[in-house]
């Protein structure tokens, strides 16, 4: 497998974890590239040694961290949050747009937790969430949007499901919405990185998604977009010293910064953040075409080398529905006892929605493709042991 005229062993190189591992789980927590890595335990080792005294160095990489968020979501910096994950881009939204009493809002039951509790938290304001079943099939951008009426605020969709990898069309739900007089939220996780995404062609109002998956950051450093003209709408949240113009803390005045980092009220997951910039740089390296052009063959010789010993693979989409998570199943096997197979193998995938789930990445070559196989056919000549 090699993707249009790039050696994908670069990237390999930059993944100290390809050494040990067969990782297929970067839909739940993806390994750190050595550039993050590195930033980190070189940001560690100066606050030990010198404190704040280096502090402007790290907060400009910051910014870099920023610009990199923006450029890759085809937004300017000054919509762009760095925050700590998903949930709090999604919550920003939820507690910050002004309800009124009757409105609802448009969502999926099988989204992931922090794409539904947020909203159903406004129960108690008089907002009615709607959330849509798919047990008869993936809905479509018209059946979503058909859930909609004239008191539809919002439509919030994951970009990818987590469970199965459906990719949902963004451009035409987006058209959709908007006819509809409502906003749309996109929970970005599980696409942003690896497939391409921009906000000027494809109008979408707000996004979240943490770093520690696709973009192959740590946890607790992640992304909030909100459209610049939205961001007077929105009722700032977790105001602080850091969400004002300016730096004197002696002189109150609530003049929130015009930009998106108005969210960023308080002391920032500097390392966090730092580390999640310095893999936004190896990813934009490649470009997101080429990224979701390569994931998506690595997924699909998953899908089908599984397929050929027996696996069952569930609910997959195909063309650009497909992306880099795939749910299966090991006729007469376990989830969790299939697992413990491929962990002992040196194997790493999840399980999800009963069912085991993978999710390759860009790095990942036909040798672990090889051993994941082979971890699946020992564990259907085991069965349950």
């Amino acid at each position: 497998m090699t993707g249009p005229s790039v050696n994908w062993s670069t990237f390999r190189r930059q993944m100290p974890i390809a050494g040990r591992w067969a990782y297929f789980d970067h839909a739940a927590v993806a390994p750190l590239s050595e550039p993050a890595r590195t930033v980190l335990a070189a940001w560690a080792d100066d606050v030990a040694s010198n404190g704040d005294v280096y502090w402007p160095r790290w907060a400009a990489q910051v910014e870099r961290t920023r610009r990199l968020a923006a450029e890759l979501l085809g937004a300017s910096d000054q919509e762009i949050a760095l925050v700590r994950n998903t949930t709090e881009g999604i919550n920003f939204v939820a507690e910050g747009l002004p309800w009124r009493d009757g409105d609802n809002i448009v969502t999926l039951a099988d989204e992931f937790p922090s794409n539904q509790y947020p909203w159903m938290n406004l129960a108690d304001r008089g907002v009615e969430t709607r959330r849509l079943s798919q047990e008869r099939g993936h809905l479509s951008p018209r059946e979503i949007a058909a859930a909609c009426d004239a008191r539809t605020r919002l439509v919030s969709v994951s970009w990818v499901g987590y469970a199965d990898g459906w990719r949902q069309d963004l451009d035409e739900l987006a058209t959709l919405v908007h006819a509809r007089g409502a906003y749309l939220f996109v929970d970005a996780i599980q696409g942003l990185g690896v497939f391409p995404l921009d906000v000027r062609r494809t109008p979408v109002d707000f996004l979240a998604a943490d770093g520690h998956k696709w973009l192959l950051g740590p946890e607790g450093a992640g992304i909030f977009y909100v459209r610049s003209e939205l961001l007077e709408v929105l009722r700032p949240l977790g105001v602080g010293w850091n969400s004002v113009r300016s730096g004197d803390f002696a002189r109150i005045a609530l003049d929130l910064k015009p930009s998106a980092a108005r969210y960023e009220g308080g002391t920032a997951n500097t390392g966090g953040q730092l580390a999640l910039g310095a893999s936004l740089e190896v990813l934009a390296a490649f470009g997101t075409t080429r990224l979701g052009q390569r994931v998506l063959e690595v997924a699909d010789e998953c899908a089908a080398r599984l397929a050929k010993i027996g696996a069952q693979v569930v609910g997959r989409g195909t063309g650009e529905r497909r992306s880099g998570i795939i749910g299966f199943e090991l006729p007469g096997v376990e989830p969790l006892h299939a697992r413990k197979i491929c962990l002992e193998q040196g194997i790493v995938v999840s399980c999800r929605a009963g069912r085991l789930r993978i999710s390759p990445h860009a790095y990942n070559d036909s040798q672990d493709i090889d051993r994941l196989v082979r971890a699946c056919q020992a564990a259907l000549s085991a069965g349950n042991g």
